[in-house]
């Protein structure tokens, strides 16, 4: 544990108690949290996870610009819902890309456990995405990479991480309860 890893899970239950209020600022926690935790993974050989943190930056401006100009008005893009072929197609592509870059980073590189690495990471590109284009199943997508990504944090011994994924977890929950709300009473 280090300072470091500190600042980031702070930084990280920043951003998703913001973006469970639908806050512009969540962006800006985000794009903190992620600068330190690219340095953090590569240090300890989660490849994917670090690959991941930047594009994790550039959806930070994504994000953060999309919530501010993509709805009729400022700060009112209106949360939506996927059907079920849609999250049929996206779950298969996380599968299929999962399969593909951990079986390349098993063969190529030292990484510590590239398929589960592979799955969190692509799993995180498209909830992550889902949560700019406010998607309300952002959530349920989280709720199941946070947990497998709790595995990955434990066997790096990044113990604030594992804790700030377990409150992930939880608050990923409370996120989509919240959301919900906020979809059904757009519905009225």
């Amino acid at each position: 544990m280090s300072f470091w890893e500190a600042l980031a899970v702070v930084t990280g239950i920043a951003y998703l108690l913001l973006a469970m209020q639908e806050s512009l600022w969540c962006w800006v926690a985000a794009a903190i949290s992620t600068t330190i935790y690219l340095v953090l993974f590569w240090q300890v050989r989660l490849l994917m996870e670090s690959a991941l943190q930047l594009y994790y930056l550039v959806m930070a401006a994504y994000g953060w610009y999309h919530w501010r100009y993509g709805g009729q008005q400022a700060e009112s893009l209106p949360i939506r819902v996927w059907s079920f072929a849609m999250h049929a197609r996206a779950i298969i592509a996380i599968v299929l890309l999962s399969l593909i870059s951990g079986s390349i980073l098993a063969q190529y590189t030292d990484a510590r456990l590239p398929l589960i690495d592979s799955f969190t990471t692509w799993g995180s590109i498209l909830a992550t995405w889902m949560v700019a284009r406010k998607v309300l199943e952002n959530w349920l997508y989280f709720i199941v990479i946070d947990a497998v990504s709790i595995f990955l944090y434990l066997d790096r011994e990044l113990y604030l991480t594992v804790l700030l994924f377990a409150a992930y977890v939880v608050l990923a929950g409370l996120g989509y309860r919240t959301w919900r709300q906020h979809f059904l009473s757009q519905l009225r």
